[in-house]
């Protein structure tokens, strides 16, 4: 399936805007302050719609719908998780940065528990990036693909290409105001659709609800007390972890909390991005759910060639590609494209910001000068964006191999959040606290995500949770354990 020639001009001036606009920014992005906060000059309300753009990425763009329509809203209590985080984070997270004044989020790791620990997040975190930005480059291709006609390998290569050159040249300004931009055309996009389904029943909106209710499609899950099964209850506790993370210590967020101008801008950022994101991934799953109906009562309209039933990913494109009208179409499937270009770029400089702030002045040269320190900035986001294309091109070939890193970049990560809590709660807690507590928790991250494979009389010893308590489990062990040992040490250390 190919594209209208109209479609196919909307998509590429889309695009190449997209880049022309972010290149704007170059004026402001000369100085180093300038490219990694953006002389903290944003307004919060802008910043917010970035931090909502993190979340409205393409992939959710693809997913939410596919995973309504294979199934039911299970997954949106990931969203009801968002505002207990955001309080968490408005109150803790977003004062201990801003206070700090730090650009990289794992700085204050060393001074709390050693060089180790700012250099073990750090790497974690650059690993998972890279693992990130091949997934989203190769899905989102993937999707693209049937209804561009265009190669795999050339689409990859083209994203690669246009983000590194605008995150080069804008720096953070540039991804913030093209992430708050695309978030607007991907929100309206789906309004678009989400219409054309509700009022192309024959019995008007009211049928979209009818056949969905019928089949149990607004379903939230199991409320048994069940922690091998993805109940309401676990998928909370996932998404809250999951949130706690994003807000605690992932350097593309607390970067945009240092770019907000005020502490105040900063915390509206937050609850903006979180209280929207909540009917934002409402509607995505409303177009998940009315896709069921509209097929359900327009059977002849879903081709043979798009197994629905094994992949249900595949039917929000294909409804976009064969009942939006000309020019709609184009500008919704650039949308897709640009949201996985902003989530690219966001990894990107963060990346960067991080090989400048932990890496090279942290055991290179602490003393680099501007004009240095805006060279290696350059540089790091040109390498991370060569690297992260040649990851999604590889992932044509050896995507087991890679997804199996992406599983490992997982389980180390899943321990900085329990290592960020046990800083921030325990006082008490040091060193040997922290290492003993992380070591454990990497422990039983491996534990329970490679034992449900054991067999023989091993499998007496498989974890009994669901893959969504990995993390939760993880997270607690670490805090627990690192709060423990800094307990018992304290007991036995004799009194003065």
């Amino acid at each position: 399936m190919n594209l209208p020639y109209l479609d196919l001009i909307v998509l590429f001036g889309y695009l190449f805007g997209v880049v022309i606009f972010g290149s704007y920014f170059l004026r402001s992005s000369r100085t180093t302050e300038g490219f990694m906060a953006a002389s903290r000059s944003l307004p919060g309300w802008l910043v917010g719609m970035s931090i909502l753009g993190t979340y409205v990425s393409s992939i959710s763009f693809l997913a939410l719908p596919g995973n309504a329509y294979g199934g039911n809203w299970n997954s949106f209590v990931f969203s009801l998780s968002l505002p207990f985080a955001a309080v968490i984070a408005v109150r803790y997270f977003v004062p201990f940065y801003r206070k700090g004044g730090e650009i990289s989020a794992y700085h204050h790791l060393e001074q709390r528990f050693g060089g180790w620990a700012r250099t073990y997040a750090m790497s974690m975190y650059l690993l998972t990036q890279l693992a990130r930005m091949g997934t989203i480059m190769y899905l989102v291709a993937l999707a693209l693909t049937p209804f561009t006609g265009w190669d795999v390998r050339g689409i990859i290569i083209i994203t690669g290409v246009l983000v590194t050159i605008y995150t080069m040249l804008g720096g953070i300004e540039a991804v913030i105001w093209t992430d708050a931009i695309q978030t607007t055309v991907l929100i309206v996009g789906a309004l678009v659709c989400l219409g054309i389904m509700l009022f192309g029943m024959a019995d008007g909106p009211a049928q979209i609800f009818h056949i969905a209710i019928e089949h149990h499609k607004f379903s939230l899950g199991s409320f048994q007390a069940s922690l091998a099964q993805p109940t309401f209850w676990v998928v909370l506790m996932y998404g809250l972890t999951i949130n706690l993370q994003n807000f605690g210590i992932d350097q593309s967020y607390v970067q945009r909390y240092i770019t907000a101008r005020s502490d105040k801008d900063a915390a509206r950022s937050v609850w903006l991005g979180a209280l929207m994101y909540l009917p934002v991934s409402a509607i995505f799953f409303l177009i998940g759910t009315a896709l069921f109906s509209f097929y359900t009562h327009h059977p002849e309209m879903l081709s043979a060639t798009v197994n629905a039933a094994q992949k249900p990913d595949a039917v929000f494109p294909y409804f976009i590609v064969t009942q939006l009208p000309p020019g709609v179409t184009g500008l919704l499937l650039a949308a897709v494209a640009a949201a996985a270009m902003s989530t690219v770029d966001s990894s990107l400089n963060s990346s960067a910001t991080l090989f400048l702030r932990d890496i090279y002045k942290r055991y290179f040269r602490p003393q680099a000068g501007e004009k240095e320190s805006m060279r290696v900035l350059h540089g790091a986001t040109l390498v991370w964006g060569l690297l992260g294309t040649g990851i999604a091109l590889a992932m044509i070939n050896v995507q087991s191999a890679l997804d199996a890193w992406w599983q490992l970049a997982g389980i180390f990560s899943g321990g900085m959040l329990g290592l960020f809590l046990l800083g921030l709660i325990s006082k008490k807690a040091r060193n040997p606290a922290a290492v003993t507590g992380v070591i454990i928790g990497i422990l039983v991250i491996l534990w329970m995500t490679f034992s449900p494979k054991w067999t023989g009389p091993l499998r007496m010893f498989r974890s009994p949770f669901h893959n969504f308590m990995i993390i939760v489990i993880g997270t607690l062990t670490i805090l627990l354990v690192g709060m423990g040992v800094s307990r018992l040490k304290r007991f036995r250390e004799p009194a003065e």
